[in-house]
């Protein structure tokens, strides 16, 4: 028997999705997706081959459901899914803030919910996705929502009173890094460099670091120190970092992160 996987809300993340899962191997056939705009549906059509429905009919149709819509649009979407949804579908919500009691609450009662804290990074397969399974989601559950994920990334399965937090590290961690190679582009233009070459440089070096931190084990303190000789550049630089409260800047704003996570879910 198939299973059929319909992406409801297909914006950059669900379609990312749609092109992780036919990357994986399974068959156009065996998904769908739902789209506000005509255009938008002809569009998933012509890219990836795959089905565009209402919503009704993706609630009857699909075995899994994924909601990839904006958190203020979930509600909504739940009460249009909710009249159609037989209760042994499972749903998987990809709206950050957004909890699967929330979402129980809307469906008849005893529907699976799980959890996912996607990222951007899904759109050229290197996604971190944060997995909680709501109450009743069963290992069978969290395994298919971690086949699904494991498309366009890696999945790691979390408790939920800690997605926020992963939301705010992870969920919304490359902005923070593409807001940190924009800053330093301007101080390499400011230092004498083009654009496009300090561009480049930046780029390699995040690169290079990450592929470290990956694999070598170390603690990055560790890589850190192996850069940072005595009385040298890398020191005169870490200096400044810290006269200037980088690492408190970084703290505050992962805090509010968090709570703003917290603040969707309560719907304001």
């Amino acid at each position: 028997m198939t299973h059929k996987i319909a992406v409801l809300g297909a914006g950059k993340i669900g379609e990312a999705l749609l092109g992780g899962m036919l990357r994986a191997g399974r068959a156009p056939a065996d998904l769908l997706a739902t789209a506000r705009r005509a255009e938008r549906a002809q569009a998933l059509r012509a890219r990836h081959g795959v089905e565009t429905v209402s919503t009704a009919e993706a609630a009857k149709t699909a075995d899994t459901l994924i909601l990839a819509v904006k958190p203020q649009d979930m509600g909504t979407l739940l009460d249009e899914l909710a009249p159609h949804l037989p209760s042994d579908r499972l749903i998987i919500s990809a709206a950050a803030g957004i909890t699967t009691a929330f979402v129980e609450s809307r469906l008849t009662p005893g529907t699976p919910v799980v959890r996912v804290m996607p990222n951007t990074p899904a759109l050229v397969d290197q996604a971190m996705s944060v997995i909680s399974g709501g109450t009743h989601a069963t290992e069978e559950h969290l395994v298919h929502t971690e086949d699904i994920f494991n498309g366009v990334g890696k999945t790691l399965r979390l408790p939920e009173s800690q997605q926020d937090a992963a939301t705010a590290l992870s969920g919304s961690g490359p902005a923070y890094f593409y807001y940190l190679v924009e800053a330093m582009t301007d101080a390499g233009i400011l230092l004498g460099l083009p654009r496009d070459k300090a561009h480049d440089l930046i780029v390699q070096a995040a690169i290079g670091a990450a592929v470290m931190l990956r694999d070598s084990g170390e603690h990055p303190v560790t890589l850190r120190e192996a850069v940072t000789s005595p009385g040298g550049t890398t020191i005169s630089a870490i200096r400044e970092l810290e006269t200037h409260g980088v690492r408190a800047a970084l703290i505050a704003a992962l805090e509010a992160a968090r709570d703003r996570s917290r603040e969707l879910a309560s719907g304001t």
